[in-house]
């Protein structure tokens, strides 16, 4: 594995420079942002005001945003190269310059379309999602149909040129904010449970729907029960072959992994975790000069620096056109797993302070870890349970036999 980068990419790398130089001043990344509360402790910026919508059609203009996204649907349309793709997250870090919007509706829903939607559904989509200007939430989960989500019950049935759909759907992410929802509901009732189901978009200002939050332990409501009672959807909104919506849902979920397992919020965590070790005092004492903290901070960073160069593997394989094959399948289940105990360590340096909320005067780093150990046993299960994971790992990954199954 070779860690630099050769001539032609520094100099690419100066050419990104130069763009953000002219075109993303220190008053435009002063200006206030329009931060929602899971961006403002995760350090993402999401930014979609007219300042950020200008800049970001300037970077896909020049092919830094969006590049596998055709042109004709508002992308850059540049030749897949992993290394550049670095090279610009980088730099954009580093001037804190909006980057592509990651969510379900960007990060998840747009590659999809762009697999198996039709040409009318990915004009009208994709841009929009692109710049921010059409937000999206997830229909998959419902009550008894988690891990399991093939036994979904939510149902929909064809009316003329309208689905009509009833049911519910949970731990919905954004649903009272989101424009629309891309959902998998059961439309072949007398199939077989996987191949009876489509993948429907769903505006979510249609009559019918009600939107439940759901009040977390970290105080907020960032999931919500969805309920369908005779929603009528248009039949050109369904996405792939009717009855054929679970293919089309691996590609979601693909990308919503790779989403989910990315390096970067781990280091970021983990930075702060060492600082915080340094600011709180245990028995007189910072408590980085713990013996067993230390030890502990060790073999947390080892396990960081592991995955880092895992990703870094993965670049390379990429960037030689080669299948990853089961180093790319471990990073889901690896990071959110290194997540929780970067979490954890942080909630023991804490102790009882540990338990005061954000905003609360004498909550250490502003209570922000409390909130990350909270939320690191939800990500845990988003995108595909630990324990589904390992099963996809060891009989896709390393051949093993199924599980038995009753």
């Amino acid at each position: 594995m070779n860690l630099s980068y050769s001539a032609e990419y520094e100099q690419f790398r100066e050419e990104v420079r130069a763009f953000l130089a002219s075109h993303w001043t220190a008053e435009d990344a002063a200006s206030s942002p329009d931060l929602d509360s899971v961006a403002a402790m995760t350090g993402a910026q999401v930014r979609t005001d007219e300042r950020a919508t200008a800049f970001r059609r300037a970077a896909i203009e020049r092919g830094y945003l969006y590049r596998h996204v055709p042109r004709q649907y508002g992308g850059a349309e540049q030749p897949p190269d992993p290394l550049k793709a670095t090279i610009i997250a980088e730099e954009f870090r580093r001037a804190r310059a909006p980057f592509e919007i990651m969510g379900q509706g960007p990060s998840m829903l747009v590659p999809t379309l762009i697999e198996h939607g039709t040409e009318a559904q990915k004009q009208f989509f994709i841009e929009a999602t692109l710049l921010g200007k059409i937000k999206w939430c997830q229909g998959y989960s419902e009550p008894g149909a988690g891990s399991d989500l093939a036994s979904l019950r939510t149902k929909a049935v064809l009316d003329g040129d309208t689905w009509v759909v009833n049911g519910q759907k949970i731990w919905t992410s954004s649903a009272p904010e989101a424009d629309w929802m891309f959902a998998l509901v059961r439309t072949e009732p007398g199939a077989s449970k996987h191949d009876g189901i489509s993948y429907l978009l769903i505006d979510m200002h249609t009559p019918g729907i009600d939107v439940r939050p759901l009040r977390q332990m970290t105080g907020d409501a960032d999931f919500s029960e969805v309920f369908f009672d005779n929603v009528r959807v248009p039949a050109q909104n369904i996405v792939g072959r009717r009855g054929q919506g679970w293919v089309v849902s691996r590609s979601t979920l693909k990308h919503e992994r790779a989403l989910i397992g990315n390096a970067s919020l781990q280091r970021r965590t983990f930075d702060g975790l060492a600082m915080l070790a340094q600011a709180v005092d245990r028995r007189g004492l910072p408590a980085s000069k713990d013996p067993v903290i230390r030890d502990r901070l060790v073999q947390l960073e080892a396990r960081l620096v592991a995955l880092e160069l895992n990703g870094y593997r993965l670049l390379t394989a990429s960037a030689r056109g080669e299948d990853p094959g089961l180093a790319g399948m471990v990073t889901k289940l690896y990071s959110t797993q290194l997540g929780y105990d970067i979490a954890k360590l942080a909630m023991d340096v804490m102790g009882d302070r540990g338990l005061l909320a954000p905003g609360e005067p004498n909550a250490p780093a502003m209570g922000m870890f409390g909130m990350a150990y909270m939320w690191s046993l939800g990500v845990l299960i988003a995108g595909g349970a630990a324990n589904i994971q390992r099963n996809i790992i060891a009989e896709r990954g390393l051949g093993l036999p199924r599980d038995a199954r009753k």
